[in-house]
């Protein structure tokens, strides 16, 4: 069986840190066997959530399509920037746009979590806060979690990881969350 996962980093940054990390751990997933889905996050625009508009207009069309994303997909490998300790505001209005869609399209996805910034914890404790609506939602999150301290360091001219030691952690990762995302979808 081939697991299917869905990627995107949840930046809309151009040069963003979180998008060359998004791609590097795409490339491992993908040697290890899994068909991967890479998206923009910017496919995905979307309204911030409201009541009254659910109730007029229904679920926007950036969530619709995100919804049909994930419904489509085994398991998400999902970068994220950290802003002020938490995950983006973009972020979490679209997990909240998503989790109006009935039957829940989050519900029994796995989901690996990574992150990286210019910063000494890479963007872990955005990870942290990450974790609570995908894992109420029902989505089993991987319990490690990647995250890469001081990217502007980190990436080498071809947008690989230049330090062999951190490649060699990030690909055993991923090889891990694929092989327990297979082992789900299976189950």
């Amino acid at each position: 069986m081939t697991v299917k996962l869905f990627a995107f980093a949840a930046s809309l940054r151009q040069a963003s840190w979180n998008r060359k990390l998004l791609n590097v751990a795409a490339e491992v997933a993908r040697a290890a066997g899994a068909a991967v889905d890479v998206a923009e996050f910017r496919e995905f625009d979307m309204p911030l959530y409201d009541a009254d508009l659910e109730a007029s207009q229904g679920i926007p069309a950036g969530a619709q399509l995100l919804i049909r994303r994930i419904r489509a997909a085994d398991g998400l490998l999902l970068a994220s920037p950290e802003y002020n300790n938490s995950m983006p505001g973009t972020l979490k209005n679209a997990i909240d746009w998503v989790s109006r869609e009935k039957p829940a399209a989050l519900r029994g996805k796995s989901a690996m979590l990574l992150s990286t910034s210019s910063g000494l914890v890479g963007g872990n404790r955005g990870l942290w806060a990450l974790r609570i609506p995908l894992a109420m939602l029902g989505v089993h999150v991987q319990p490690d979690m990647f995250s890469l301290a001081q990217s502007d360091k980190a990436f080498d001219a071809t947008g690989q990881l230049a330090d062999p030691v951190v490649r060699e952690r990030l690909g055993k990762m991923v090889q891990g969350y694929v092989r327990v995302a297979t082992a789900l979808a299976g189950s």
